[in-house]
Formats: C-alpha cells, sequence, structure tokens
C-alpha cells in the first residue's frame, strides 16, 4: 500500500502524523538514524505484546559441544552400529 491510499484511509498515530506524512521523514534519515528507528519500534511492539523479548540485563544458558562427552558417545556408538551392519 503506498503513502497515498495511507493517508486516504486515515491511519493516524498518537502523534498526529499520518503514516504517509512520517515515511518521507524516514526516508530522509541517515543510516544509523533508521536502524535506530527500527529498534525503537521493535522494542515498542514487544512491550506492546507483553515483553516476548529476552530481558537484556538477564543472563541466558547456551549449549556447546564442548566437553560434551555424553554426546560425543552416543554419537560413536551410531556410528559403529552403522559400520557394523
Amino acid at each position: 500500500m503506498d503513502c497515498n491510499a495511507l493517508q486516504q484511509e486515515g491511519l493516524r498515530g498518537d502523534w498526529g502524523m499520518t503514516l504517509s506524512e512520517l515515511l518521507p521523514a524516514l526516508h530522509g534519515l541517515p543510516r544509523a538514524d533508521k536502524l535506530r528507528a527500527i529498534q525503537v519500534l521493535a522494542a515498542d511492539i514487544a512491550r506492546e505484546e507483553g515483553d516476548m523479548l529476552p530481558r537484556s540485563d538477564a543472563d541466558y544458558p547456551i549449549w556447546s559441544p564442548y566437553d560434551a562427552f555424553e554426546g560425543a558417545a552416543t554419537l560413536m556408538r551410531l556410528l559403529n552400529a552403522e559400520q557394523a551392519a
């Protein structure tokens, strides 16, 4: 949908600008400002949807194959069984 169609539909935010008025301003921004606008909007949407994004101040476990000896042993058994068959 183009800017004119959006304006005709009357899609306005709480700030009183239509999307068709906002888009040209966003297109004129430098790249870094465009990326920042994307970050701000994504964070707003996440907040509205119940904070589905992980918190930035929390620790999250990440699995790594380093020291995964049980997994290596299981894989070796499967490979040996495959070769024996």
